[in-house]
C-alpha cells in the first residue's frame, strides 16, 4: 500500500483497513466468477444479438410473392417426414428467414426457412449452440440436472458478494488525504509499479460500479433464491386477471426450454390457461379453425409487428400462444412485449398480456433483462461487450496488485490486517444487516465466513495464518 495507507492507525485508517480486508476476502471468491461471467457474457451477447446461430438474421432478397405459413412449415416437415411442428417464428423483416421448430424422433430441430422459396437455409438442433453452452456456464457453471442448482447457488453467492465488493471498493476509492475527485475517475498514467495498477483498478472500478450494481441485481433476479423465491414470486402476473378462464397445473416456465425464453420473466410462475371451455373473447372468426396459418394472421390483426413466436398447443388442453418478448430477442423494445393465448378448439382469446399489465418489478425486469443481455439494439450489444472487457481488466488488475504486494516466499494469502478497535462497528454492522436482509444469500455467506473465522480458524493458528 501507499504511505497514506500504512501510517499511524487513526480511526479513519482503521476503518479503511477493515473495509480493505472485507474487500480482499470477497474478491477471493468473486474474481474467478467475475472473469467467468465476463467471458461467457461476451459470447452470449455476440451469438444472441450480433451473430445468432439459428440463421434468423441471414440476409435475403425479398420477392413479390411470400409463401403462406402453412407452406413454410411444410418445407420444414419435408426435411423430417413424420415430425411435428411445434413452433413458427416470424421473420424480423422482409429480408430475413422464418424459423420453424420440428420435433422428430425425440429431437427438436430449428430450421431457417426462406419465406419466398421454402428453401432450408440452416438446420440446427435446438440448444446445440455456443450461446446455449455459454449461458449454462454463465448461470449454472455448466452443471447438468440435478446438480445445476448447486451451480446456480454458487453464482448467486458470487453476485451477492460482488455487491459487498462494490460498496467496500467505493468507500476505499473515495478521495482522502488531500486527493481530489480526479483520483477516483482519472487513472494516473505516470505512476509506476503497483501504484499504476492500483490507480487503474480504482478508476475503472469507480466508473463501472453503478452499472455493475444494475447488472448484478438484474442477474440476481434470475437466481434460484433471491430471484425465484422472493422477487419473482412476489412480482409474477396474477392468474386472476385471466377473467376466470380454466387454469392448467403447468406454469409459463414450461414453455422455456433453452436460453431462448419464449415468455417473459413476469409470467414464468403464472399458470397457463387451458383450452376446452366457452371462456374468452373473440379471437378467430367463427368457423375458422386455429392453425399456424390462421393464428399467425390473428397476431398481425392484433397489431403484432415484426418477429414473434407462435407455439402450438401441448397436450389435449393446451393453447396456441403468440409471444413477442424482448428477452427472446424478438424486438429491441421491451414495452412492445406481448403474450396472447388462444383456445385450441374455439379460437377465442383466453389471455392477452402486455408490458402495461406487468407489476413494477415485472416492468423493471422486462427492461433490465434485455439490457443485461445486450438485446436492445447494436449500441447495447457493443456497450455490454465493452463493459465485460472493463470487468476483465478490473479483475486482472486486482490479481496483479495482490501479486506485487504479497511477501516473497510467504506461504499465506497476505490479507490486509484487521485493526483492533475498529470505529463505527455498529454502523458497519447495520449496513451489513440491511444488505443481508435485502439479499439473503449475502447474509448467509457473511454468517458462514464469521463462523469459519471464529469456530474453525481461530483455534488453529497455523491455518489462520495461512489464510491471512
Amino acid at each position: 500500500m501507499d504511505s497514506h495507507e500504512t501510517s499511524a492507525p487513526s480511526a479513519a485508517r482503521k476503518l479503511y483497513f477493515a473495509a480493505w480486508r472485507w474487500h480482499f476476502y470477497a474478491g477471493l471468491y468473486v474474481i474467478p466468477f467475475l472473469i467467468l461471467l465476463s467471458m461467457t457474457g461476451i459470447i452470449i451477447v455476440w451469438f444472441s444479438a450480433i451473430a445468432p446461430e439459428y440463421g434468423e438474421k441471414i440476409a435475403l432478397a425479398p420477392t413479390a410473392r411470400t409463401l403462406s405459413v402453412t407452406h413454410q412449415t411444410e418445407a420444414a416437415l419435408a426435411v423430417y417426414p413424420g415430425g411435428v411442428v411445434t413452433d413458427y417464428v416470424a421473420p424480423y423483416t422482409a429480408g430475413n428467414p422464418a424459423l420453424v421448430k420440428v420435433t422428430a424422433d425425440g429431437v427438436s430441430h430449428v430450421l431457417a426457412i426462406n419465406p419466398y422459396s421454402g428453401a432450408v437455409l440452416r438446420d440446427r438442433v435446438l440448444g446445440d449452440t455456443w450461446e446455449e453452452w455459454a449461458d449454462h456456464l454463465h448461470g449454472e457453471l455448466g452443471l447438468a440436472k440435478p446438480n445445476k442448482a448447486y451451480g446456480d447457488f454458487a453464482i448467486e453467492v458470487s453476485a451477492s458478494l460482488a455487491l459487498l465488493l462494490v460498496v467496500s471498493g467505493l468507500y476505499m476509492a473515495w478521495p482522502r488525504d488531500g486527493r481530489g475527485m480526479r483520483s477516483m475517475f482519472v487513472p494516473d498514467l505516470s505512476a509506476k509499479g503497483r501504484a499504476f495498477w492500483k490507480s487503474l483498478h480504482l478508476t475503472l472500478g469507480s466508473w463501472a460500479s453503478g452499472i455493475l450494481i444494475l447488472f448484478l441485481i438484474s442477474g440476481l433476479s434470475w437466481a434460484g433464491i433471491w430471484g425465484g423465491k422472493f422477487v419473482q414470486a412476489w412480482s409474477t402476473f396474477p392468474a386472476e386477471k385471466w377473467d376466470n378462464v380454466p387454469l392448467s397445473d403447468s406454469t409459463h416456465a414450461s414453455m422455456n426450454h433453452t436460453a431462448k425464453e419464449n415468455v417473459p420473466w413476469a409470467l414464468e410462475k403464472t399458470p397457463m390457461p387451458e383450452s376446452g371451455s366457452d371462456a374468452g373473447i373473440t379471437g378467430l372468426p367463427e368457423g375458422v379453425a386455429p392453425s399456424f396459418e390462421t393464428v399467425a394472421q390473428l397476431a398481425r390483426d392484433l397489431g403484432v409487428e415484426g418477429r414473434f413466436q407462435l407455439t402450438a398447443p401441448a397436450g389435449e388442453t393446451g393453447v396456441w400462444t403468440i409471444a413477442q418478448d424482448s428477452m427472446n430477442n424478438d424486438s429491441t423494445d421491451p414495452t412492445a412485449d406481448r403474450t396472447v393465448h388462444i383456445d385450441r378448439f374455439t379460437g377465442k382469446i383466453l389471455a392477452d398480456v402486455g408490458f402495461a399489465d406487468y407489476s413494477l418489478a415485472g416492468k423493471a425486469m422486462a427492461v433490465g433483462i434485455p439490457l443485461h443481455m445486450g438485446l436492445m439494439g447494436l449500441w447495447n450489444a457493443v456497450f455490454n461487450i465493452g463493459f465485460c472487457l472493463v470487468l476483465l481488466t478490473v479483475s486482472v488488475t486486482s490479481v496483479v496488485m495482490w501479486w506485487k504486494r504479497r511477501p516473497a516466499g510467504a506461504a499465506r494469502l497476505a490479507a490486509p490486517p484487521m485493526p483492533a478497535d475498529v470505529p463505527l462497528v455498529k454502523g458497519m454492522a447495520l449496513i451489513a444487516l440491511a444488505m443481508s436482509l435485502a439479499f439473503p444469500v449475502l447474509g448467509i455467506t457473511l454468517l458462514a465466513v464469521l463462523l469459519l473465522d471464529f469456530v474453525i480458524l481461530s483455534p488453529i493458528p497455523a491455518l489462520k495464518r495461512a489464510l491471512s
